[in-house]
């Protein structure tokens, strides 16, 4: 097996996983689509592995995902020495794909952004998407860094630790008038567990996890079916903002970032249905291991402004 990468084949099948399919790379690679296919395939040989699924859109495997993540860093370093050698072309703005948690992006990320130094010319790329799910992305080559829940690094990338994001348990009052003042007797998670809850989409666990804490923490006997979650009467609401305004308009309760429910505790829209139980969800900061000037400047942003909106560090 040769071990040498050739970069037209390492491109081209960047260009495959970018558009999606083998057509669609031909037409921005000015070749035909026979060619894109000889030379992923040649690239497949020289690897000793299947670097790609032909599914629609095609998607990389886990060896194809490394060799996506080499050809983005490529391109970048390759960007920045034309950049050094002051090459026609180069006077854009460098572009940071970023990876970011909904919560996050609706409350602290965006004024992290605004620290960093006004003369830096980038454009930023922000994906949303779980916290618990953005290291995918970086294992794929996607994003040149996350806000993420693991504090595993990815292979290439390097990871430091930014705080916690409480989450608190909180409901309109009407909402909690009806659901969480009886029965009487009822253990505090079997309400949690009956009373329709508000998720952001179908892998968010944050509120079965809040109820299965409750149980762990119960006297009270559970019975033969095990810990529970939450209600399956539950409403899917995908952006933070509607969430929060979604358990404010009484459709369910739902674990809401501290930081968003002050105002609206001070107003009397939320009222806090347990004062002494909480979620904390560390994050961390985790990036390409890249000597990019622009890359360097949003993680100093990112960290400082963690420092002071998060719950008081991971130390705290």
């Amino acid at each position: 097996m040769m071990t040498d990468l050739p970069l037209d084949q390492v491109r081209t099948l960047l260009t495959v996983v970018d558009e999606g399919t083998f057509d669609a790379a031909a037409a921005v690679l000015h070749v035909t689509p026979s060619a894109v296919s000889q030379r992923v395939k040649a690239l497949e040989q020289r690897t000793g592995r299947v670097l790609l699924m032909r599914t629609k859109p095609v998607r990389p495997t886990e060896s194809g995902e490394a060799v996506v993540r080499f050809a983005r860093q490529l391109a970048r370093l390759e960007r920045d020495t034309r950049a050094e050698l002051g090459m026609s072309g180069t006077d854009e703005p460098a572009r940071l794909s970023i990876a970011v948690n909904a919560d996050s992006l609706a409350t602290w990320f965006l004024p992290a952004l605004s620290r960093v130094p006004e003369g830096l010319p980038v454009c930023y790329e922000l994906r949303r998407e779980d916290q618990d799910h953005t290291a995918a992305l970086l294992r794929e080559g996607l994003v040149m860094a996350a806000v993420t829940s693991s504090p595993d690094a990815v292979t290439g990338c390097s990871v430091r630790a930014l705080g916690r994001m409480r989450y608190v348990p909180v409901a309109s009052p009407a909402f909690a008038a009806r659901w969480f003042e009886g029965p009487p007797g009822a253990a505090l998670w079997e309400v949690f567990a009956d009373a329709p809850v508000v998720t952001f989409d179908r892998r968010d666990d944050i509120q079965d996890a809040f109820v299965r804490e409750l149980v762990r923490g119960s006297r009270v006997s559970r019975g033969a079916h095990g810990p529970r979650g939450a209600s399956a009467v539950r409403h899917l609401v995908p952006t933070s903002e509607g969430f929060v305004e979604a358990v404010a308009a009484g459709m369910g309760w739902g674990m809401v970032p501290e930081v968003q429910t002050a105002p609206l505790l001070g107003a009397g829209r939320l009222v806090r249905l347990s004062a002494d139980r909480q979620i904390d969800v560390p994050l961390f900061w985790q990036q390409w291991k890249l000597d990019f000037p622009a890359l360097a400047a949003v993680a100093e942003a990112v960290s400082a402004e963690a420092a002071e909106a998060l719950d008081g560090g991971l130390g705290g």
